[in-house]
């Protein structure tokens, strides 16, 4: 498994659609921080979140480690079933995710015409872009 770091970028919550679980998270891409690319994030089968509604140094998605996890569950009632799928969002695991690992995407914005979002339409699209998942 690999974490999925975004660093010195913002991202903000863009959506989460509560009849079907989806999370979104977002960075366009923005000349003043020097970034040319559009970077989305999906978390599927959400049942427990804490977030903030933007993200101004980037995104540091991982699994939360065993310590992590039990402060977690104490916290906030996670049975120890749940410890794969608790993944943290920021280096100081202040925000967190109980849901299915996150996929990301990110291609060059220019390229994107008008495509608003890279989860939308066929995949993969007639351009270069990025794609994982956290498993």
């Amino acid at each position: 498994m690999t974490d999925f770091v975004r660093t010195g970028r913002l991202f903000r919550l863009h959506g989460y659609t509560s009849s079907h679980r989806q999370l979104y998270l977002r960075s366009d891409a923005d000349p003043l921080d020097g970034t040319s690319t559009h970077i989305e994030v999906h978390i599927g089968h959400v049942r427990l979140m804490l977030l903030l509604p933007y993200y101004l140094d980037g995104l540091h998605i991982r699994r939360a480690g065993l310590e992590e996890f039990a402060v977690l569950a104490e916290r906030h009632g996670l049975e120890p079933d749940e410890a794969p799928f608790t993944w943290l969002l920021d280096p100081d695991g202040n925000s967190f995710v109980v849901a299915s690992p996150p996929d990301w995407r990110e291609a060059e914005a220019a390229l994107m015409g008008d495509r608003t979002s890279l989860f939308d339409g066929p995949w993969p699209p007639d351009f270069p872009t990025e794609s994982g998942n956290l498993f």
